[in-house]
C-alpha cells in the first residue's frame, strides 16, 4: 500500500491536468453540493467548473443529520455507513448521468457531526473506505482529523484554495452555515470563523415550516431588540484572536439558549440575529481596511442580510458568478484532494494553528 501511495504521488506530480469530483455538505443542511472540476497546473493553478449541482436531502436523511449529534455511538456508526452508501449512490448517478469518463479522483468533505478541536475531536461521517469501493474510484477524504491531531482547529480548510485559486482578491468571505473569512496578513494566509449565519437563521425558519427565510422577508418584518443584540455581541468567542473556529455544539450551547429564552417573537429573533451577523462581519472587515473581496455562499440570497451588511460597511457588496457563489467550497475540496494526491501542503498552520503546514486527507483505493 505504501508503494502504491508513492507511485500515485509520483504520477500526480508529473501530471498537469486533473479532473476531480468535489463534494461538500454544510451545517446549514441545504443539500449535497457536487461538482466536476478541471484543474490545470502551469505557473499558477487554474480551475474550470465543468458540471455542478446541489442534491437535496430527503426528509429522513435531513432529520438524521440534524439529530446525529445526540446519537449513541452505535447509531452514529449506522448513520456513517448509511451516509457513505448514500454518497456512493449520488456520485455514481452523477457520473452516469453526465457521462463523465476522465476522472482522477473523488474528493469529499463528508458531513460534520461534531467539531471540538479544543478536545482534539472532530468527526465527519461519509469518510469510510467503502466509498472508493462503491464508486470504483480513488477517494480523498477526512481532511480535518490530522490537523486536529496536530493541535490545529481542523478549520477553516478552504483558505489554501483562496490562496492558490483566488489570490487576486484582498479577502474571501463565505456566508454559509457559519460565516468565515480568509486574507493575507504579513505575507501569511490567515482565516477564521466570524459567526454563525444560516445555521441559526434556518433553525428558526424551520420551526414554522420553512427551510429558510426567503430573501430575509421574515426578519425584515421583525423588531430589532437592542438588549439581546448586546448579549450576542458580548459573547466570549468574539473577543478571541484567530485562529478560531465554530461548531454546531457552540451554537446549541451559546446562541440558541440566548435567542429562545428572550421571549421575543420569531420574526424579532431573526431580525436581531441578522443585525448581529451584519455587525460581526463588518467588524471583521473594517479592522483590516480590505478593498476587493470575493463573496460566496447561500447567505448572499438573503437580500435583507446583505442590505444590512452593506449599510454597516457603507458600500455595496459585489457578487461573483452564480456557480462560484453556490459551489466554491465544493470546488476547493476537489482542489484539496488534488493537492493531497501530489503530497503538497493543503492545510496551513497560520490558518488552523496546527504545529506545521501539512498535506492532509486519507486516500482510499477501490
Amino acid at each position: 500500500m505504501i508503494l502504491l501511495f508513492q507511485l500515485i504521488i509520483i504520477i500526480n506530480l508529473i501530471k498537469k491536468t486533473y479532473n476531480v469530483i468535489g463534494l461538500m455538505s454544510g451545517t446549514s443542511l441545504d443539500g449535497l453540493d457536487i461538482c466536476y472540476v478541471k484543474f490545470n497546473k502551469t505557473l499558477e493553478w487554474q480551475y474550470e467548473i465543468l458540471i455542478s449541482e446541489t442534491l437535496e436531502y430527503d426528509l429522513k436523511m435531513k432529520s438524521d443529520l440534524k439529530k446525529a449529534i445526540n446519537f449513541s455511538s452505535r447509531d452514529l456508526d449506522k448513520l456513517d455507513n448509511k451516509y457513505t452508501f448514500f454518497l456512493g449512490e449520488k456520485i455514481n448517478d452523477f457520473i452516469l448521468r453526465n457521462r463523465i469518463k476522465n476522472l482522477d479522483a473523488i474528493s469529499s468533505h463528508g458531513h460534520t457531526i461534531f467539531h471540538k478541536p479544543e478536545k482534539r475531536l472532530t468527526y465527519q461521517i461519509g469518510n469510510l473506505p467503502e466509498l472508493s469501493k462503491y464508486t470504483r474510484n480513488i477517494v480523498v477524504c477526512d481532511f480535518r482529523s490530522q490537523d486536529v491531531e496536530m493541535g490545529g482547529q481542523g478549520a477553516p480548510l478552504v483558505p489554501i484554495g483562496d490562496e492558490l485559486l483566488f489570490s487576486k482578491y484582498d479577502y474571501c468571505i463565505n456566508l454559509g452555515g457559519f460565516s468565515n473569512i480568509s486574507f493575507k496578513d504579513n505575507n501569511q494566509r490567515v482565516a477564521f470563523d466570524i459567526c454563525p449565519t444560516n445555521i441559526v437563521l434556518n433553525y428558526y425558519s424551520r420551526s414554522i415550516g420553512f427551510d429558510y427565510d426567503d430573501r430575509g422577508k421574515l426578519a425584515e418584518l421583525g423588531e430589532l431588540n437592542i438588549p439581546l443584540l448586546n448579549k450576542l455581541n458580548s459573547l466570549e468567542f468574539y473577543k478571541k484572536n484567530y485562529p478560531k473556529s465554530l461548531g454546531y455544539e457552540w451554537v446549541t450551547n451559546e446562541i440558541i439558549p440566548l435567542l429562545s429564552n428572550s421571549e421575543l417573537g420569531l420574526k424579532s429573533i431573526l431580525r436581531t440575529f441578522v443585525e448581529h451577523i451584519a455587525i460581526q462581519i463588518t467588524s471583521a472587515l473594517k479592522k483590516r481596511n480590505h478593498k476587493k473581496g470575493l463573496w460566496t455562499g447561500g447567505g448572499l440570497y438573503n437580500s435583507f442580510l446583505i442590505n444590512r451588511i452593506s449599510k454597516n460597511l457603507n458600500h455595496p457588496i459585489n457578487y461573483t458568478d452564480e456557480k462560484l457563489i453556490n459551489f466554491k467550497e465544493a470546488v476547493i475540496f476537489a482542489f484539496l484532494g488534488t493537492l493531497r494526491l501530489r503530497d503538497e501542503i493543503n492545510c496551513l498552520s497560520s490558518v488552523t494553528g496546527a504545529l506545521k503546514n501539512h498535506s492532509s486527507g486519507k486516500i482510499y483505493f477501490p
